[in-house]
């Protein structure tokens, strides 16, 4: 069984072993719908899901205090692949087109992708150049083409400045 990285536990909450979460998934109404998640290979529970700005807000079951939170404070959590939601035609789950090549419309092949980061305002794409070194590029519709499936590269159209080689 495949998992996927869902978030980071960021800190605890209180006395009864409430963790505070950063969300990696878009979507951080997600938690609400998992009956589980997984700390390394440990299942865990889901007893309850609250939120502070930003952050999710979890209580697992047998994390009952704040001892035993603190002992899992900054590790992930991931979640059972088989509990993806179907995506809308257009959208892509990140683990989908990591190292897809990118190819810019009249530069050609950039590199290839190797991460998307989130910087709040916006998904940002990490490529690994060609040649070597990396560039991030916004993954916004001014920069953002598209994905070709069948070919299994990423589309960019960059402007002047965003890439040199």
């Amino acid at each position: 069984m495949e998992k996927i990285k869902i978030g980071q536990i960021a800190n605890v909450v209180g006395l009864r072993g409430e963790l505070k979460v950063y969300p990696y998934c878009q979507h951080k109404e997600r938690f609400e719908e998992l009956k589980s998640i997984y700390i390394e290979a440990m299942p865990f529970n889901i007893e309850n899901v609250r939120y502070k700005a930003n952050l999710v807000i979890l209580k697992l079951e047998g994390v009952d205090d704040r001892t035993q939170a603190e002992t899992i404070k900054g590790k992930d959590l991931w979640m059972s692949e088989d509990e993806l939601e179907k995506l809308p035609e257009g959208t892509y789950y990140v683990k989908d087109i990591i190292g897809f090549p990118v190819e810019d419309r009249t530069r050609g092949r950039l590199g290839v992708l190797i991460d998307v980061r989130s910087n709040g305002a916006q998904d940002l794409f990490v490529i690994k150049k060609t040649g070597g070194g990396e560039f991030l590029v916004p993954a916004v519709d001014q920069f953002f083409v598209g994905v070709d499936e069948k070919a299994q590269v990423v589309l960019v159209d960059l402007i002047e400045g965003m890439y040199e080689d």
